[in-house]
């Protein structure tokens, strides 16, 4: 028996695939330990979405084997996807899997020896097959990985390089899942990929037809949607928040640039116009749903004007919060043979404006939610005595109670 450690970076659907490669490593009769120091092989699953990312997961190597000089280090996911012989000359390095290749995991670490010898295996993203994954957040609620890859190849994005095609799972397998977790005691499910909105395109099915199908499940009381590009979001869907419960008010989408000018050089399918449009929609059916959304600053071209506008269109429209991303050169995507770059030190303040305006929204956000009733998932005590739990529309709530409140839902006054 192996004792073998892992390690994540990077999105949810790694969490998921972290998870469900665990539970196959285990199956097999390995042991899955927290410490690398018990380990004798270490497992990364690795992120390339920026520059940042890819130093993360050099970092936790060279970490690995400073406290454990004898780890056997296998690297797996989008990083090791794409730059595999990179990553085989660092320390300690027996193997680097891309994405198809690291679900046979079990195979591969039954098969080393000790005379194992570094192998890179880039795997053809034109050809990958597809996976079903789901992770654990907590005991309350799953991960539930339902699509991956993408066909969009925005011009800033490495990710059909290092996943591939958009695919995805089916109606009938994914209700299975859902069933299996709620018969666990889970009681929300979170729908997550790559670009979950083009879930069953080619095979009859839509995230239309799925959401209805697990609306019906017995016991199943929270349906969250992970990130879903505004394009993708259908007038359809945005309507099932009147028509159940069940369906979280909270949508994480991608704008990317407030800039009509820089949408069209990153390749995105909407204009600030469209995207305006369709968080008013939303809002004029939950005012009160929360709004997250994506934007990248610094990209190739970004003018100070650019920017501005940017800005000003944060501040017009109902957004709830930022996640900012400074812009990093993807050696696979387009936008990195682009000219005029933006110096790294703009790209810090721009980013730093843009966090502050994040917060600003947030606060708007949470005062327009005081005094107001939710649902709130309990999920666990903090270190206060305080029972942790998330509304329905995503704010996190303390409670002090001396009744046990793990999984429960229960209202709040905020």
């Amino acid at each position: 028996m192996t004792a073998i450690s892992m390690q994540t970076f990077g999105c949810k659907l790694n969490f998921s695939e972290t998870t469900s490669i665990g539970k196959k490593l285990k199956e097999g009769g390995h042991s899955i330990v927290d410490s690398i120091q018990q380990a004798d092989i270490h497992i990364i699953n690795s992120c390339t979405v920026t520059e940042h990312a890819e130093k993360k997961c050099r970092q936790a190597i060279r970490h690995a084997v400073s406290v454990n000089p004898s780890i056997k280090i296998i690297i797996i996911g989008c990083y090791s996807q794409l730059r595999p012989e990179e990553l085989a000359e660092m320390p300690n390095v027996v193997f680097v899997c891309g994405n198809e290749t690291k679900f046979k995991l079990p195979e591969i670490i039954d098969g080393m020896t000790k005379d194992t010898v570094k192998i890179a295996s880039p795997d053809d993203s034109k050809h990958f097959s597809y996976h079903p994954a789901i992770s654990d957040d907590s005991r309350t609620r799953s991960f539930l990985k339902i699509q991956d890859g993408c066909d969009y190849f925005c011009t800033y994005c490495a990710i059909p390089y290092s996943r591939g095609r958009s695919r995805s799972d089916t109606v009938e397998n994914v209700i299975k899942s859902v069933r299996k977790a709620v018969d666990e005691g889970k009681k929300e499910i979170v729908l997550d990929g790559v670009n979950i909105g083009e879930f069953g395109k080619k095979n009859d099915e839509s995230l239309y037809m799925l959401l209805n199908e697990l609306i019906a499940i017995d016991g199943l009381k929270r349906i969250r949607i992970s990130s879903i590009e505004p394009n993708l979001l259908e007038s359809r869907i945005i309507k099932l928040l009147n028509e159940t419960d069940k369906l979280m008010p909270h949508f994480h989408i991608p704008l990317q640039s407030g800039s009509d000018r820089i949408l069209k050089l990153m390749h995105r399918r909407y204009d600030t116009s469209f995207f305006r449009d369709k968080l008013l929609e939303i809002k004029d059916i939950k005012p009160l749903c929360c709004l997250a959304v994506d934007l990248i600053t610094g990209f190739p071209g970004e003018t100070i004007q650019d920017f501005a506008d940017c800005e000003s269109f944060i501040e017009e429209v109902p957004i709830s919060y930022l996640h900012v991303f400074s812009y990093s050169d993807r050696p696979e995507a387009v936008a990195s043979k682009y000219t005029d770059k933006v110096p790294g030190q703009e790209k810090t303040r721009r980013s730093e404006e843009l966090h502050k305006l994040s917060d600003k929204k947030w606060e708007e956000f949470i005062k327009l939610n005081k005094g107001t009733v939710h649902d709130v998932l309990f999920e666990r005590r903090n270190e206060a005595g305080r029972w942790v739990g998330w509304t329905d529309n995503y704010i996190g709530v303390e409670l002090d109670s001396d009744e046990d409140l793990h999984n429960v839902i229960t209202e709040v006054r905020l």
